[in-house]
């Protein structure tokens, strides 16, 4: 009984710790009193307490812009939400900050997370890209902006990162259209993935659904277009042998060349001609 009796106690007395702790930030909220907001936002702020901590700065933030603690202000504003893992409001506000308080001590942190909120929100390959691309925009310029920052290393392996991302999303795009057989989108979109990322991963396999691309293409054209796109498809044969001679693609992309060259009345030309 004396157990549950102190039970009953200690909950009574959290309850009303609780209460009147909540009170007490509903009569902050309501004060024009900006001074203590701030205080109370830093303390909620240590506390880890990233709401109420960001909804008082969310109040102030504008009361304080010109003051000698504007910058303060804003960088514990956006930190707030970045805490809360809300990374595009955070981003949005580390941006404004380095746009607006460029000679604040903060500036640099401030540029490297706008940058870094871009990266967080970076989505997986098979979606849009844009904040990929924003990200690597940003950190490119923080880059240039703090050459010699004690983050280039840890930003050039995100950049990196983001790089091979969008490599793979041209992928992707470019492989879309020739599962659907659409060979003819296939072949813009493939020579497109390889032109603007000649250093591609996917290189070899791109270059080979180019050649098979190519053949079916042609095999399926009207006959007045036939012998051009069969020589297309043999032009496409030639490039993919000399770069990948001993490629696992090999077999397969041969039998397109052959058939093409039977179709045009050619000699098949052997490998070793063909590799020199």
């Amino acid at each position: 009984m004396y157990m549950k009796f102190s039970i009953k106690i200690v909950s009574i007395v959290l309850g009303a710790l609780l209460i009147a702790g909540c009170s007490g930030y509903e009569k902050l909220l309501k004060s024009n009193d900006s001074r203590k907001k701030f205080e109370a936002a830093k303390k909620y702020y240590a506390e880890e307490d990233y709401v109420r901590s960001a909804a008082l700065l969310d109040q102030i933030a504008t009361l304080y812009r010109g003051t000698e603690f504007a910058d303060s202000v804003y960088y514990l504003q956006a930190m707030s939400y970045y805490k809360q893992l809300d990374y595009i409001l955070a981003g949005h506000y580390f941006r404004t900050f380095a746009k607006t308080y460029g000679a604040s001590p903060f500036a640099e942190e401030a540029d490297y997370m706008g940058a870094y909120c871009f990266y967080l929100t970076s989505p997986r390959p098979e979606l849009d890209q844009e904040n990929t691309v924003q990200a690597i925009q940003a950190f490119q310029l923080y880059m240039i902006k703090y050459p010699y920052s004690k983050r280039s290393e840890e930003v050039m392996d995100m950049l990196a990162e983001m790089r091979d991302k969008l490599v793979e999303k041209s992928f992707i795009s470019a492989r879309l259209y020739y599962d659907l057989e659409d060979y003819k989108a296939a072949m813009i979109a493939l020579n497109n993935s390889l032109v603007e990322y000649p250093e591609s991963k996917f290189r070899e396999e791109l270059m080979f659904m180019l050649v098979k691309s190519s053949y079916m293409l042609a095999d399926n054209s009207v006959e007045s277009k036939k012998k051009d796109r069969y020589q297309d498809a043999i032009d496409e044969y030639y490039s993919f042998a000399a770069e990948y001679p001993e490629s696992g693609y090999m077999k397969d992309a041969r039998k397109y060349y052959r058939l093409s060259a039977k179709y045009l009345g050619d000699e098949v030309q052997s490998d070793e001609t063909i590799q020199e």
